[in-house]
């Protein structure tokens, strides 16, 4: 998972961190965290989504499977995810989350993904997508290995 720049909300950044740490039985991850950028009169959105881009495409390699968490992604159940994930084991390069900063993703960071995906029709703070998305994750790896965390 790569996440544009640091948790400030301490109860967010715990609880993103506690379902980081449930995955490790699952499969093995890394997170990386891009550096935070200030957002200044001199630097526009569209500016910082740019310069968001150039870090985070320093962590992409060409056989990596791209998916980025943006509003107008697809939209999954937690069953359809879980099946989604299974999906996507075996592939010959890892599998990425990104989660962007606060304008979203540059040009160059579209340009790369292999597809988009959508929490919820609701839009929540990119801090926010970081604990939603970890959760998710762990939700969908007690359901294929058929454990009580979910219920139908």
């Amino acid at each position: 998972m790569i996440f544009t720049g640091n948790t400030k909300v301490s109860y967010i950044a715990e609880g993103t961190n506690d379902y980081i740490q449930r995955l490790g039985h699952y499969v093995p991850l890394r997170i990386i965290k891009t550096r935070d950028l200030k957002t200044t009169r001199k630097r526009s959105p569209e500016d910082i989504k740019t310069a968001e881009g150039k870090l985070i495409l320093q962590h992409i390699k060409p056989s990596d499977h791209i998916i980025l968490l943006d509003a107008h992604g697809k939209k999954f159940s937690s069953e359809q995810f879980a099946k989604k994930l299974n999906s996507l084991e075996g592939r010959t390069g890892n599998c990425v989350f990104i989660v962007g900063g606060a304008y979203g993703f540059s040009k160059d960071v579209y340009s790369a993904a292999s597809e988009k995906i959508s929490l919820s029709d609701m839009t929540f703070s990119h801090q926010m997508v970081r604990m939603i998305l970890a959760e998710q994750l762990y939700r969908a790896y007690t359901i294929l290995k058929g454990e009580p965390y979910h219920h139908n």
